[in-house]
């Protein structure tokens, strides 16, 4: 049967998803599962990974019987996960041994303490790129080590494997075969090389993480391994897994952001801006991070990003635990009904603040409040909330890169909202550019394992996939976005350091 399709597996923090997609990068099927967020104390964030194979797995069925594929016609499989999210397993067993610490976990903020305390600020940030944060797998996989009765002498023993979502999968799917992960995650752990391209064997020593239980270190797009006979998953036996990359570089690749100094944001739980910066790091003063965007062809790209924790999860908080919306669509109606906030700023920093602050200790707050503020308002206000952070970051990558961006690509969920993207253009005073297809990072997992068997031939194809589906220009007086950005920045000031 001919090779007409490409499937990408993306795994992200609420959900798993399955999408198929043709030669021109367009969507032939889709199914997504949701499944459960597990919070044990305040600002602890976990999954069952057993929940997430499986509603992967659910995921993949649904979208072949659907009929619009047959399994036979699938090429290859590539994988796209959520980042930093920590899994232990034992190796012979397949078990885990704690839930999966999601990436939004605060729990091992206090070693994060310790570990500035010790001077391992400069050694990390040189090392790794990134800045000493509860964010990161690192300290999560210690946390592992040292609270579950057993684990760290099993480690010791070699018994036990670590992985982010993708390295779990992909062992999974080729029934403990393969052990690996890409550059992308490997470079989120705080434990990667990011200049010599391995694990860290000091980092892991200071952390008391054996390095046996770490996967083996891969380029983004080359083939892995192939699928096995998974029970009720026979038709995509033999399908070979031929990319990984994390969520945000995937999405990076998935909107074409092949040349140095093009960016991206995507609007997903959280908020993630990357900037690709070629084959060099930028070492950030702006408190950015600095990692790897993918390996290809035998070459390593770099990024600079930076994440703000909340941006759709506000949303889904106002439409589930405030209860002031039925759906997330409602928020734009309502939105949009009003000019303004009514001066009142949401800061929601519910699990800290991400870039620029690294505050792990803020906490939201709404600010301005006054007696005529109505719910219309509050939508607004989370509206702003998440193109005011993405405002912040923006900046710091502009001023650490030199580079003057004209025209920002966007994507994921929260990106189909007009009025928030209006907004988004406005605080940046640049063009906000919206594909037609806004599955960005499935799309580049899809875009890299096609490339490692020759479904796509080169880059140059796949830009030229890209279908433009809006681009929102800036509208507001320069004078009213200072005012309006500048009050956000005293908000913000007054969310942090809540916990101390």
């Amino acid at each position: 049967m001919p090779k007409k399709y490409i499937m990408a597996l993306d795994q992200g923090t609420t959900s798993s998803r399955a999408i198929i997609f043709n030669k021109k990068g367009e969507i032939v099927s889709k199914a997504q599962k949701e499944f459960n967020q597990y919070y044990p104390q305040n600002g602890w964030v976990e999954h069952d990974p057993n929940e997430i194979l499986f509603s992967e797995l659910e995921a993949v069925l649904e979208v072949l019987r659907s009929g619009k594929a047959d399994a036979g016609e699938i090429e290859a499989i590539g994988i796209t996960n959520q980042r930093e999210t920590t899994i232990v397993w034992d190796k012979k067993t397949g078990k885990p041994v704690y839930n999966a610490i999601v990436w939004q976990c605060r729990r091992t903020a206090d070693y994060c303490e310790k570990l500035k305390a010790d001077g391992m600020g400069d050694y990390i940030k040189n090392t790794t790129g990134l800045l000493i944060d509860a964010y990161f797998s690192a300290t999560k996989i210690k946390w592992i080590l040292d609270n579950v009765d057993g684990a760290r002498e099993k480690a010791e023993n070699g018994e036990l494997l670590f992985g982010t979502v993708d390295t779990w999968l992909i062992w999974n799917l080729t029934a403990g075969h393969v052990h690996v992960t890409d550059y992308s995650n490997a470079c989120r752990t705080m434990l990667f090389d990011i200049d010599k391209l391995q694990w860290d064997s000091y980092l892991c020593e200071k952390m008391g993480i054996p390095m046996s239980m770490l996967p083996e270190v891969k380029p983004s797009s080359c083939v892995y391994g192939e699928c096995t006979k998974f029970p009720a998953m026979e038709q995509i036996a033999g399908v070979p897994i031929s990319s990984s990359i994390g969520d945000q570089p995937g999405a990076l690749f998935g909107q074409g952001c092949f040349e140095e100094g093009q960016a991206k944001n995507t609007y997903g739980t959280g908020c993630f801006l990357l900037m690709n910066t070629g084959d060099k790091r930028i070492n950030s003063r702006s408190n950015l991070l600095t990692g790897i965007a993918w390996g290809l062809d035998g070459k390593i790209t770099y990024d600079l990003e930076g994440s703000a924790f909340n941006a759709g999860s506000v949303i889904k908080w106002l439409r589930d635990e405030v209860e002031l919306i039925k759906s997330a669509p409602e928020c734009d109606e309502l939105a949009s009904q009003v000019d303004d906030s009514n001066g009142l700023y949401l800061v929601p920093a519910f699990t800290g603040l991400g870039a620029p602050y690294w505050d792990m200790y803020a906490r939201g707050c709404m600010v301005g409040l006054t007696r005529g503020v109505n719910r219309k308002h509050i939508c607004r206000a989370v509206l702003e909330s998440i193109t005011y952070q993405m405002t912040d970051l923006l900046e710091a990558m502009m001023n650490d890169s030199g580079i003057l961006l004209k025209d920002l690509r966007v994507d994921g969920g929260a990106s189909v909202s007009d009025i928030m993207m209006q907004i988004q253009a406005n605080m940046t005073g640049v063009n906000v550019n919206r594909p037609v297809n806004r599955e960005a990072t499935a799309l580049g997992a899809a875009y890299l394992a096609g490339l490692a068997t020759g479904f796509w031939k080169n880059t140059d194809e796949i830009e030229a996939n890209r279908k433009i589906d809006k681009i929102f220009i800036p509208s507001m007086e320069i004078e009213k976005r200072n005012k309006l950005y500048s009050n956000w920045k005293r908000a913000v000031e007054r969310s942090r350091n809540w916990e101390r």
